[in-house]
């Protein structure tokens, strides 16, 4: 089965890549056939107006009913125009304003600005000796197919952004199914074993064993039953309710105090202050905890101090977890919080990753860096809305 998915997965990425490019075949080329339809219009345009100028010269030539050279001159093509004499006066215009041409100044920018768009006609009259100057822009249909090119490529960007955001989200539902779905089949599988574990323990205490050792025994199997429960509730709606901040970490501290190295020192502020309430799912929080003391332990490599600080303001509570361990460059604050990013030999790197999902989709809250430095610790916390602020 596993040599049979790499070459689907190549092709399913092959099939991706042809649609893109079949895609970017079919964009480039409509946008190649509109850029030449425009050129085509304007050379007509152009070959159009400059007709036009010619039979603007032969006016009187042949008499003042000569139609051939009426109907051309009537023929203007929605193309705006203005023809002046060499001081300035306006002798005819088209889709010119009457503001612009009665204002001098206006007239003169505006036949700069169509001189910028097509260069201007001479009109020598054979018939008066008089010389004008022709003044023409583009068509309305003309500027329309000069700036589809550009909303082309604009919708064409517009539908590449949209489906990769789809594509991303179908991807990443895709995978969330599969997570929840794995956590909860690892729920199921871990409930045969602990259900008999706890029969065991039960034998145990009737057995002249050392009871120290079964207590110790028993806490660990609730520790297990607390991380399948856990996994049962992935993908399931979270209840919150009001809980107190300083019992539910004092719980995960107590549980690692006598688990760290000899080496470590483990110090926690919560039950010397007032307690403080926020609404949480118990399981839930208490993973979020255990999972930055355990990375915490792991950063210290057997040997350096771990503190836990609760601390609070007029809306938040704060639960600061900081170790003197190897630290983390600036520049991976946020990406330990990806998912399949570690810095560890071993692990799959999605620890912190549920520990963000916890906190910020079902808690509303924010975990993240507070501080850290290479070779001299780290300071993760975790920011709650705070009840009764």
């Amino acid at each position: 089965m596993a040599a049979l998915s790499v070459p689907k997965r190549i092709m399913s990425f092959r099939k991706r890549v042809t649609i893109i490019l079949v895609g970017v075949a079919i964009g480039g080329a409509s946008l190649l056939s509109t850029y030449r339809m425009a050129s085509l219009l304007r050379e007509k345009e152009q070959f159009d107006v400059q007709l036009w100028a010619y039979a603007m010269g032969r006016v009187g030539e042949f008499g003042n009913d000569d139609p051939l050279i009426f109907r051309i001159i009537n023929s203007r093509n929605n193309i705006p125009f203005v023809i002046t004499d060499d001081n300035l006066h306006v002798e005819a215009a088209y889709r010119i304003s009457d503001e612009v041409l009665s204002n001098p100044d206006l007239l003169r920018r505006k036949c700069e600005e169509l001189a910028g768009i097509n260069q201007p006609l001479e009109i020598n009259n054979v018939f008066n000796g008089n010389r004008y100057y022709l003044f023409y822009g583009r068509s309305a249909l003309l500027k329309m197919l000069v700036y589809f090119p550009v909303i082309q490529l604009l919708v064409i960007s517009a539908f590449v952004v949209f489906g990769f955001v789809a594509f991303r989200s179908t991807k990443q539902d895709e995978q969330n199914r599969v997570w929840i779905g794995l956590a909860k089949e690892t729920a199921h599988q871990l409930g045969t074993p602990t259900s008999s574990l706890l029969g065991w323990i039960e034998y145990l205490r009737n057995q002249p064993v050392d009871q120290t050792a079964v207590e110790e025994m028993n806490k660990d199997l609730q520790h297990l039953m607390k991380i399948v429960d856990r996994f049962s509730k992935i993908g399931s709606h979270t209840q919150l309710s009001e809980g107190n901040i300083n019992e539910i970490v004092s719980t995960c501290v107590s549980y690692f105090r006598t688990r760290i190295p000899r080496n470590v020192t483990l110090d926690y502020n919560g039950l010397a202050m007032a307690p403080v309430q926020a609404m949480v799912n118990g399981a839930l929080f208490e993973w979020v905890v255990e999972n930055l003391l355990k990375n915490a332990l792991d950063a210290l490599q057997g040997r350096g101090a771990l503190s836990v600080k609760i601390s609070d303001d007029a809306n938040c509570v704060y639960i600061d977890v900081r170790d003197t361990g190897k630290g983390i460059a600036k520049q991976n604050w946020k990406r330990i919080f990806e998912p399949g990013f570690t810095t560890k030999t071993r692990g799959w790197g999605l620890g912190l990753s549920l520990s963000r999902r916890i906190i910020e989709e079902y808690h509303k809250g924010r975990i993240f860096v507070l501080d850290s430095e290479p070779g001299r610790g780290t300071t993760i916390r975790i920011a709650l809305k705070k009840l009764y602020g």
